[in-house]
């Protein structure tokens, strides 16, 4: 194949254009976003029932559900949360899990559960949890007007971005539910004798469609429309209510009607002003940056025809991020290629340095082709891996022109020369190569989330390394052959060197190679003490860095751009009262430096799933300014903390943005047990243990929160007397609280429906009032508290189930010095001392991010296991030899006494992940050397075996071999400068 691409050189020229250009093109077309598009195994199973308790929830939707879901095969974990108002069930299965049928498994399970479910129950919906369902841009409209007027502004946006094809789905946040309030006078009710479900009757006939259908008289046919919906709030005002003789009683006679938003839950500001946040959806596999292009390009349209007071910023704009990190690849790329030049340039001479430089935009360019059309995107992860492989890229172009080199220097036609190093190099470059493809291919098998989301990382080494070797045996040879001259190789004394080296004194040979040669020679008269003294070095700096080194971590900690603050509070505080509590901490993250834009979000979040504390009643998300122009985000962070700490009343906790897989708090307790009584005294216990062991900070737990709830218990004997219902008395107990919804209409200047409700007035919608609230009867009007006792009762809360058991999970966070995997095993050390005052019927499971850390820490383990097996079998396949292969992966083992020096010099943790995949990568690199040595020693050896003895054939093999060993390790390392150092020269 090598002797036919140089004879057909035009041929394979084309060729690599081709790949240039299409791979050119991949680059600038492939769809690119931040986090990779991952199936999470995760399905989630929401239920509503409006004023359904949480106690009730549990039992009435919560259990039923669990147990038809329960006969799901494949599920790794259920959990589900009963609340106000509704409940939810969260599968997760394991990695790697056929969407399509667990969909379809669940929707069956949900159908046979549907029967034992309250009437009432909204239907329940059946989703999927999808990273890509996340907004990748969030437009903010602010400013000093009504809120009716940004809603309508923001509803126009929305309706406008939805047009753009990449675009999924587009929601308002901070947003309220129109409504009109029927605001009515308790004392006019009465004196008219109006009953609450005789008005919630005619509301019911009076808006409706009638379709009176068509009459034909035979001299025509007409259609006969009965006009009966309402179409604006007159319409309801002039509802007829009781007619008695001519007088007619209409709703405007005893009520307020007013068109206005329904009670706030929530609020939302940007820089403290009320804010409206439209999230922007990108759809599975399209290019975030052509899609925020897009939806900024729509928002500079509309905001022409805007007020001057409306303020419009985009926050979590992932395309920034994905830029930078693009530019910052190219930048790198170009840089790693000058330095790699230089390194070439100076060893082999300019157009030999020219060969090797084109295989590095060559494999490059060919290995995102490959990607493209395997359907993947652009995301951090395959970044990573591209930039790691930017130092590999040239081993074997290096090896190759090197030998040609010395051939040239002989007087060996470049053809020839070429073609020769081509094919004497063949097998250890294929050898080579296959053993680094082998180290990366078990990481195709990653089981979890952390697997789904690290996958790209092997897929794009596979793709890059291997085109690569196409460039090293197939396109660099041809080019080569062309136009190759001798490099370095050519000068006198290089040439005197290579030629003793081949059959000359060695003795005589002097520089650095000399210097080499006298250490070698050393240390083969001495292979007892160093294979000795390698082993106890080994493990000393293993001991040494389990006594002194940073410990273990599971993803390396990075300088965030973004971070959140939360603020906790206690107690039946009102959605002011909240407001106000958060306002305060609002002026205060606004004077401290280094922030760009804060948005908050005010309100309690006890549903779908989400990952904030029961207690939270407001978080400010924060945005940083540049990380070169800043102070570090842990020093900012810690000022808002110490600055909050004299506010009465809240707590306030920081969380910044972590990279990677998500993942929650640093430690994560699951407390589980069938019986909910034994809980909290557990939940005590672990709670005093941090506290012994100290360190921990925003510790918590989910416990039911202090707090109470009204229970107004009815007398159904007593109210029967009354000829009284708990449905009539409930609908008027709604009138006081969030009002009765009695019909719901759609005006012109609306797409959705809505509501009709009556309520009493502001200030008649007190606790006092529920006593005093009358029902009108057959009989006349009735008190209330003639048949219902109010009292005050402990509020339940949220309720947490897995595995259809009721549990606590206790959170708690550490300041970034302390090791996190250190301080969960001293937690789990203490525990098995204490196991005698632990109750048996308690378990006590660690989650999180301890999860994660354990089964990835087990796979990479095996991972590494299975590579060097592999590794094993093609080393013997290539050398026939199980000595060779032995020889070679235990360099493979003692080049982890570089790594451990190497953390303990930087103070770096052993990341779990990222130092993890590096020594699975230097396996590979450690290899490549390895079989370029014992191949060259092979061949001496076939050739001088019989006139030379085997301490010589080394020697020699070191001499010959030390040019090309150095220039590759050289040049991988210096491929990875620019990264290490964060050194990012601008040439784009």
């Amino acid at each position: 194949m090598i002797h036919a691409a140089i004879h057909h050189c035009r041929t394979v020229l084309s060729i690599l254009i081709l790949l240039l250009i299409a791979g050119t093109y991949a680059y600038i077309n492939i769809a690119k976003e931040s986090s990779p598009d991952i199936d999470i195994p995760q399905i989630y199973v929401s239920m509503s029932l409006e004023g359904i308790s949480p106690d009730d929830s549990e039992r009435l939707l919560l259990r039923p559900m669990e147990q038809e879901l329960a006969t799901i095969e494949g599920v790794k974990e259920m959990k589900s949360t009963a609340y106000q108002g509704g409940g939810f069930v969260l599968l997760e299965f394991q990695a790697g899990f056929n969407k399509d049928i667990a969909l379809d498994d669940v929707q069956k399970a949900v159908d046979q559960a549907r029967p034992e479910l309250p009437d009432d129950v909204e239907e329940p919906s059946v989703t999927e949890v999808n990273f890509s369902l996340f907004p990748v841009l969030v437009v903010t409209l602010s400013g000093n007007m009504p809120e009716r007027t940004l809603l309508k502004l923001a509803q126009n946006l929305q309706d406008r971005i939805e047009t753009i094809s990449s675009v999924l789905d587009v929601n308002i946040a901070g947003d309220r539910e129109e409504l009109v309030e029927i605001l009515v006078n308790p004392e006019l009710l009465e004196s008219y004798a109006l009953n609450g479900n005789d008005i919630m009757n005619l509301f019911k006939v009076s808006n409706r469609l009638v379709a009176a259908g068509n009459l034909d008289t035979g001299a025509g046919r007409f259609a006969i429309k009965v006009p009966g919906l309402f179409e604006t709030v007159h319409d309801v005002m002039n509802m007829p209510l009781r007619v008695n003789e001519d007088s007619v009683i209409k709703v405007r006679d005893i009520a307020e009607i007013r068109r206005t938003f329904k009670d706030p839950d929530s609020i939302a500001r940007l820089r403290g002003e009320r804010a409206i946040a439209i999230e922007v959806v990108k759809r599975s596999g399209e290019n975030i940056i052509d899609t925020v292009k897009a939806v900024r390009k729509i928002v500079a349209e509309e905001s022409k025809f805007w007020p001057q007071d409306v303020e419009v910023s985009f926050t979590q704009d992932e395309s920034e991020t994905i830029k930078t990190m693009l530019l910052d690849l190219q930048n790198n790329v170009i840089s790693a290629i000058i330095l790699v030049m230089i390194v070439v340039v100076f060893a082999l001479g300019v157009r030999t340095a020219t060969l090797v430089g084109i295989a590095i935009p060559g494999a490059f360019l060919t290995g995102i082709f490959v990607i493209y059309v395997m359907g993947l995107t652009v995301n951090i992860v395959v970044l990573f891996s591209l930039t790691l492989s930017i130092g590999m890229l040239v081993d074997g172009a290096i090896v190759v022109t090197e030998y040609a080199d010395r051939k040239l220097s002989e007087g060996v036609p470049r053809d020839k020369a070429y073609g020769e190093a081509a094919r004497r190099m063949a097998w250890p470059i294929i050898s080579s190569t296959a053993t680094t493809l082998a180290a990366f291919a078990p990481l195709l098998f990653w089981p979890d989330t952390v697997g789904e989301f690290m996958k790209y990382m092997p897929i794009t080494l596979i793709a890059v390394l291997a085109s690569s070797m196409l460039m090293a045996l197939i396109f660099v040879p041809t080019l080569g052959a062309l136009y190759g001259k001798p490099g370095a190789a050519g000068d006198p004394k290089m040439m005197r060197m290579l030629t003793t080296s081949e059959d000359g004194d060695l003795k005589t040979i002097t520089g650095f190679t000399g210097l080499y040669l006298t250490v070698l020679e050393v240390a083969l008269k001495r292979p007892g003490r160093i294979l000795l003294l390698a082993l106890v070095l080994l493990i000393g700096v293993q001991s040494a860095y389990m006594k002194f080194g940073k410990g273990v971590e599971f993803f390396p900690s990075i300088e965030p751009d973004f971070a959140s603050v939360l603020i906790h509070a206690r107690g039946n505080l009102s959605i002011y009262e909240q407001d106000k509590l958060v306002k305060e901490v609002e002026d205060i993250v606004l004077e401290v430096d280094g922030i760009e834009t804060m948005y908050s979000r005010i309100g309690t979040s006890k549903q779908k799933g989400t990952d904030l504390p029961e207690d939270a009643i407001g978080q400010i998300q924060i945005a940083f300014t540049d990380w070169d122009t800043r102070k570090p985000a842990s020093e900012i962070l810690n000022e808002i903390r110490e600055r909050t700490s004299s506010l009465a009343g809240i707590f306030i906790e920081t969380r910044k943005q972590k990279e990677g897989p998500a993942a929650g708090k640093a430690v994560e307790i699951q407390i589980a047990s069938r019986f909910p009584e034994k809980l909290g005294p557990a939940t005590v216990q672990i709670l005093h243990i941090l506290e012994e062991l100290g360190d921990f900070r925003d510790i918590e737990d989910t416990r039911p929160l202090p707090g109470i709830e009204w229970e107004l218990e009815v007398d159904r004997a007593q109210a029967s007397k009354f000829g009284m219902d708990i449905t009539t008395i409930g609908n008027y107990i709604r009138m006081v609280t969030n009002g009765l919804k009695v019909a719901e209409y759609r005006p012109d200047d609306s797409d959705d429906e809505i509501d009709i409700v009556i309520r009493h007035g502001t200030e008649q919608r007190t606790l006092d009032q529920l006593d005093n609230v009358r029902i009108e009867g057959a009989n006349g009007s009735v008190p209330i508290s003639s048949f219902v006792n109010r009292s005050a009762q402990p509020a339940v809360g949220v309720i947490y189930r897995s595995d259809q058991r009721r549990i606590v999970t206790v959170k708690a966070d550490l300041p970034p010095e302390i090791n996190i995997n250190a301080k969960v095993e001293q937690i789990k050390g203490w525990l098995s001392k204490k196991l005698d005052k632990l109750d048996p019927e308690v378990e006590i499971t660690f989650k999180g991010q301890d999860e994660d850390q354990r089964n990835s820490q087990s796979f990479l383990t095996k991972a590494f296991i299975v590579a060097l097996f592999m590794m094993a079998i093609i080393l013997v396949t290539q050398f026939n030899s199980f000595y060779s292969a032995f020889l070679i992966l235990t360099a493979v083992i003692m080049s982890t006494i570089g790594v451990m020096i190497g953390l303990m010099v930087t103070g770096q943790p052993f990341g779990i992940v990222m130092t993890g995949v590096g020594v699975i990568a230097l396996a590979g690199i450690i290899v490549n050397n390895n079989i370029v040595l014992i191949d060259t020693f092979d061949h001496l050896r076939r050739q001088y075996g019989d006139s030379m003895d085997i301490r010589e054939i080394i020697l020699r093999t070191g001499a010959q071999r030390l040019r090309p060993v150095l220039l590759t390790t050289i040049t991988t390392v210096i491929g990875l400068m620019p990264m290490v150092l964060q050194l990012n020269i601008d040439f784009i």
